[in-house]
């Protein structure tokens, strides 16, 4: 506990994979696991350190590969975290066609390409949980299929994608895991809200298939980006109109609150950005951009307490998502601080102490 700063809950955690996303094919090369969880564990603000990280199982981080051979990757990660005072979060599974994996709503070859990496980062996680380095967290999923293929088919892909899903609820629970399905505009069946009300509810499995939400992505839903017919908001919405702007935020949240299980805090300026071989998705902006059209602790706290007002006290640990950062900001130690000053103001403001 810190005088200044009361509440310990929700833990503190940093993302590995900015380190990877977006990097390569061309762009900027990836930066190495132990490079970021050194920035991550270096960022100090007012006596606060991040908790923990969440982790992308792919490379050049992890081989998901030698994972299914021995345990001794995944021992290897837990020596990395408690080396640096840090725990696990939610791992991110490798669904991706380029990754190994498939898309959710393709053929048969490639649903099960989809579950055979949603079974593999399920065994992480489960023995990263085991060993005692993962106290809470997720395995994150998507579609792993485009928009544009997507409208192809709407509602056959759209069952595609329940099904597969469904199958993949099957898998984590035999590994007593939890599966969170990120809402990303880039994502074909999750690119609308309304989209990704119909999956979460099409699957029901309430209790294995939860929401992830981020900040930075969500507010394109609100936008319609991808989705003109489902935007809350236009496109060339004025944001200096900030009481309605916070209605359409609570119309957004009171939706999915309810099957939130994952949060990413992040800052977004309105714009979409892409990079490497990463489909263009919500910007994610430093947490202190000029442009930034989040109040980050005030709009964090729309996900993380209920309609009334109060703590729903149900996330365990926040995620700051920084993806697609260049390089040279994100080994600025700055960069990091300032991140982490931010995640401190949104838990002195919708946290709690235990």
């Amino acid at each position: 506990m810190n005088e200044n700063h009361p509440n310990n809950y929700p833990k503190l955690h940093n993302a590995a994979w900015p380190g990877v996303v977006g990097k390569g094919d061309g762009g900027e090369p990836p930066i190495d696991l132990d490079t970021m969880l050194d920035l991550t564990a270096a960022a100090e603000v007012d006596g606060v350190k991040f908790d923990g990280f969440d982790l992308f199982l792919y490379l050049p981080h992890i081989d998901i590969d030698a994972t299914v051979r021995s345990d001794d990757a995944i021992k290897e990660l837990a020596d990395k975290a408690r080396s640096r005072n840090l725990a696990i979060g939610t791992v991110v599974a490798p669904i991706w066609p380029p990754t190994g994996g498939g898309s959710a709503m393709g053929d048969a070859a490639d649903r099960k390409k989809f579950l055979d990496q949603v079974r593999k980062g399920c065994r992480v996680a489960k023995v990263l949980r085991e060993i005692g380095v993962r106290p809470h967290g997720a395995v994150r999923i998507d579609s792993a299929a485009g928009v544009e293929p997507w409208y192809e088919d709407p509602e056959g892909n759209q069952k595609r994608i329940i099904e597969t899903f469904r199958e993949a609820c099957k898998i984590a629970e035999d590994h007593g895991e939890q599966l969170a399905a990120e809402g990303e505009i880039c994502w074909g069946g999750m690119h609308s809200w309304k989209r990704m009300l119909q999956i979460l509810e099409g699957v029901d499995r309430p209790q294995t298939l939860g929401f992830q939400a981020d900040m930075a992505h969500t507010l394109l839903y609100i936008l319609g980006y991808n989705a003109p017919d489902d935007a809350i908001l236009p496109q060339d919405f004025d944001f200096r109109d900030q009481e309605r702007f916070n209605a359409a935020y609570k119309k957004l949240t009171d939706a999915l609150r309810p099957w939130t299980i994952d949060f990413h805090v992040a800052q977004n300026d309105a714009t979409v950005h892409g990079s490497g071989s990463h489909d263009k998705t919500g910007r994610h902006c430093q947490a202190a951009d000029a442009n930034g059209k989040l109040d980050i602790p005030r709009h964090a706290g729309y996900w993380l307490r209920d309609a009334q007002g109060t703590v729903t006290k149900r996330i365990k640990h926040i995620c700051w998502d920084g993806c697609m950062f260049s390089n040279a900001t994100m080994m600025d130690p700055k960069t990091w601080n300032d991140i982490l000053a931010a995640m401190v103001a949104v838990r002195d403001g919708n946290g709690w102490g235990e």
